[in-house]
Order: C-alpha cells, then structure tokens, then sequence
C-alpha cells in the first residue's frame, strides 16, 4: 500500500450570501428513507455544495422550520428529543413543543436576566432537558453559550469564568457550591441560575422563572459569523483555551456529518452518549440530527455503564448509536449474544483513534460496522467513513466537506496558513484517498531516525490479552536519541505476573504484530494513565516524566 505521510489540514470556505437552499434542504431530509446510503464517496463530493446566507440562525431556519413541516403533517411522528432517566421517567417533545419550551427560557435569559447580544452563559449541567432548552434559548437570544462538564473543579470553573467574562451561569445542585466558592473572584457574574426542584441563596430558580415566562419570544436576527458558542479545549499543554464557533459553523457545517456519516434521516432515533460539556455533544445531540429532522435520544446514565447501553439498545428503537473508542472497547469485553438490538442499523465513533481489532470483534458480535469519523473542537467532521464507503479499519475514512472555524486570534495564528488551518495532528494517506491518524505532532517518535506513531504501538499492544490500555511516548536513549516507551495497565490475570517475562511476552507481542523496530523497548507497568478531563490520555505528562529524568 502506497502511503504519504501528511499534516491534516483544511481548506476554509468562503461565504456566499444565498437563503434558499435551506429551505430545499429541509425540504430533502424530511423524507423517512435515506436518500443517500448508495451514493458514492465521489456522488457525495458532488451533491455537497453548502451555500451559506449572510443571516442564519439555527433555531428560527431549522427548527422552527421543522416545526412547520410536523404541523404540515410531512414528518413522521418522532419526537425531537427522547429522554429516559433509566427509573421509569420519560420526556418527550415534539420540535413545536420544543419551541415553545426553548422560547419561554430565551424570555427568562432576556427579561429575568437581561441579557443582551453577545453576552456570554456558562452551562454546566448533565444530560437533562433543561442542558437542550437552553442551548436552543440562546440561540434564539443572540447570547453565546459556553457549556461546560460537571467533572470541573472550583479552579477550572474560575479559569472560565474569568478568561470568557460570562455574565450568566447555569447549573445544579452539585455544581453551585463550586461556583459560590469562586464567585466573589468573578466580577463579570451578574446572574446564577439554579436548576433543582430547591432553591439556593444568592440563586434565581430556573424552574420558577421557567414557570412564569412567556412563550412569546421573537428569535433576534444573527449573522452567520456572529459568535454562537465557545467551547474551552481540554488540551494536552497548559490551561484550557477558548474555540469560538459562529451560528454557521455548527449550524450549517455540521449538515454533511449528520447527512452521510450519521446517515440520519427524519425518521431515525439517534443516541449520542457524549457529555454535555464536550463539543461533541453539540455536534451530534443538537445540530447534525436536528438538521435532519431526526429524533435525539438522551439517557440520563450519571456513570457510564455498558450494561445499561446494552439494555437501552435492546429496549428502546434507536437505530443509530455514537460513542467513543474507549466505549466500544468496554463493549467487547461483554459477550452480547444475550442482548438483540433489533432496531439498529448504524454506529459511529470519534474523539480518538480507534483500534481496528476492537471494530472487527463489535462487527463479529453485532454485525455492525464502526464508522469512525475525525475532527476537533475547533472544526467539524474533518474526515469520515461515511455510508456506503468501504471501510478500511484503523482508517478514519476521507475528507469531508469544508466548514468554518473561528478561536482565539493569538493562539490561532500558528495554525493558519493561508487558507488552510492546521490542525497540529499527523497522518498517512494511501493510494485510495483513505487518511490514518498516527498521532498529535509532538507525540511522534523519530527513534534511530525511524518516525514510530504513538497509535499503532499503542494499537498492537491492545490485542493482547494482558492489555487493558497503554500510552506510548519517547523516552532518552544515549544510542537512539529516544526509543520507544510503552506504559500499560495490565488485566487481573497478568498484573500478579513477573513483570520481567511480562513484558518480554508484550514485547516479543508488538515484535510480531508491527514492525520490529517499533516494538517498546522501555516498559512501565501502572494503574491507570493520566487523562484529560474529557478522557484523552494526557501523552505530554508522561512524556514529560520521561524526558525530566535525563
């Protein structure tokens, strides 16, 4: 297989002030069939031509224009949101009554809390409605929404709290105290919305205010490079930094993710797993399915548990599922023969690699493929195995449509080149157009002067059975310069094992399923690996380790 070793990079597309094709494109996707699943990469490539107006607003040209064709009786009976809490409670909102829900809170971020165009609002909440209702309300206000996860600490909460000048925040019970800890050290912070069935001092009520709003709200006219949404990157360097998204970027960029990688039409039922606080849950729990008309299915689910997926995917009718590799790594340790998942059809996955072997034996247990897609909080879907492709597992498919992308001018300016903005991680392509991720710029191993990728190491190790997940990074070598060094956490079995032949066998392993002069020459057996909040393995501390012991 021929290979090119490339920088991913994407091309910025410019705007073109045009407003009906929205209007066709609704029109399209409302069919219950999918209209796409035999087109070819190439047909796709084609049919693909985003015309973006100089206004647009996702709630008022996208929902409200759902709402419509549900009215108009073109739609079929799904709900817009489906969400379950696993104990028997259930909610489910047509796209009308979403829109009456979403406007009574765009009054009370307006009215209660007045605020204006381009004030800022912290979200901190789990997967709750309330978490939909006002992402929608501030689209519908002009007000620019930072959502964020409930794994934050006092510090992280403080970081965005000064670093964005939000003047609102949303959150719980289990949050607020955080957040009172840290306030007085906020001057922007003018309002605290508590969403609780209690009340808190120095809190408005969310439901109260709910409660009292009316339903009659105007959606205010944004532009399309108008600030939507700002998402703080996890990062592996440094403190979290701001990405800010326009009401276009997400709202009509994301229209090919949801089209012909989640292969979504209007009469699909879609679960994304991903947490509130990650921009992933933006791309797939709001925009891509709601610009196809279909419903998103929620699960409360606190703790991730596997069990509790299985049993959602044999009860319920969702017929497309997303999660991420870790997850589908959880997946495959289970046997699922007792478990039918009658209604589905089509699974994703994204947010790091993800191992051949673990889409090979999900595939042999569920007779599904795993379509991975790859892209980063500052982009959308960058590139894809979408419907109808061959998948070549370990790949991450081929390009996707363009997008457009905004973040903090100072640390932006690295990564623009033209009109290409540089995403920083690293690749092959091979004769087909297919791209494979080998790793983040800096976690690239030039050992002897052989360039060794973190991922495939990691990929190799991961097939034995001692392995429950490894971090490949460099370490000093006085011969080599840096060689290889693998840390792993081993299974049960093999973690009461001499760690010397252990690591022979793991080793000798790699030795087989890669090319020799990858294999590890270091070892570090450990508990658990060091993650990002979000749960990408933080390379760069270990690195780091390594590299400070010299």
């Amino acid at each position: 297989m021929a290979l090119a070793a490339v920088h991913f990079s994407l091309k910025i597309p410019s705007a073109v002030s045009l407003r009906a094709p929205l209007r066709r494109s609704l029109q399209l996707c409302s069919r219950c069939y999918p209209v796409h699943a035999s087109l070819s990469y190439e047909a796709i490539q084609q049919q693909y031509r985003p015309e973006v107006p100089k206004y647009f607003n996702f709630a008022r040209d996208v929902l409200d224009r759902w709402t419509e064709v549900e009215k108009e009786g073109k739609k079929p009976k799904n709900p817009a949101l489906w969400w379950v809490d696993g104990a028997g409670e259930e909610v489910q909102w047509s796209f009308e009554e979403l829109g009456v829900l979403s406007r009574k809170v765009a009054n009370v971020l307006s009215d209660a809390c007045g605020l204006q165009r381009r004030d800022r609002v912290i979200l901190i909440l789990p997967r709750v409605p309330e978490w939909w209702l006002v992402n929608v309300a501030c689209m519908r206000t002009g007000t620019v929404l930072i959502p964020g996860t409930q794994q934050l600490t006092a510090k992280d909460i403080l970081h965005r709290l000064q670093k964005s000048k939000a003047k609102c925040i949303i959150t719980d019970d289990s949050v607020a105290p955080a957040v009172d800890s840290v306030g007085a050290e906020c001057q922007s912070l003018k309002f605290k919305l508590l969403v609780s069935e209690g009340h808190r001092e120095g809190w408005l009520s969310f439901k109260d205010l709910l409660k009292d709003a009316s339903s009659d709200h105007h959606c205010v006219t944004t532009k399309c490079q108008d600030p939507m949404a700002i998402y703080f990157t996890s990062g592996t360097t440094g403190s979290p930094k701001m990405t800010e998204h326009s009401h276009s970027s997400y709202g009509i960029g994301l229209t090919a993710s949801g089209r012909y990688w989640l292969d979504l039409t209007s009469s699909d039922i879609f679960w994304n797993t991903s947490d509130t606080g990650w921009a992933k849950s933006a791309w797939s729990s709001i925009f891509s399915s709601w610009i196809q008309g279909a419903c998103v299915f929620v699960h409360k689910m606190p703790h991730f548990d596997p069990s509790i997926v299985f049993e959602t995917l044999s009860r319920f009718p969702i017929t497309v599922f997303c999660s991420p590799p870790t997850a589908y790594r959880m997946f495959v340790q289970h046997k699922l023969s007792s478990y039918t998942f009658r209604s589905l059809r089509h699974c994703v996955s994204a947010g790091e690699p993800i191992n051949p072997e673990v889409m090979e034996e999900w595939k042999a247990q569920t007779g599904l493929d795993i379509h991975e897609g790859y892209g980063q909080t500052e982009t959308v879907l960058i590139c894809g195995n979408f419907k109808g492709m061959k998948i070549k597992p370990g790949s991450m498919g081929k390009p996707s449509p363009g997008y457009d992308v905004k973040d903090d001018p100072e640390k932006t300016e690295a990564t623009i080149r033209g009109d290409f903005y540089v995403t920083g991680d690293r690749g092959i392509m091979d004769e087909e157009g297919y791209f494979w991720f080998v790793g983040r710029a800096d976690d690239v191993i030039n050992s002897a002067g052989y360039r060794i990728g973190p991922f495939e190491v990691e990929s190799a190790l991961v097939e034995h059975p001692a392995v429950v997940e490894s971090a490949v990074v460099s370490s000093p070598d006085p011969i080599r310069g840096e060689v290889v060094k693998a840390f792993v956490v081993l299974t049960p079995d093999y973690a009461s094992r001499d760690p010397a032949k252990v690591m022979k066998e793991l080793q000798d392993h790699v030795k087989k399923v890669t090319a020799p002069y990858k294999y590890p020459r270091k070892m570090e057996f450990v508990q658990q690996l060091p993650k990002t909040i979000s749960g990408k393995i933080r390379r760069n501390e270990l690195r780091q380790k390594e590299w400070r012991k010299d």
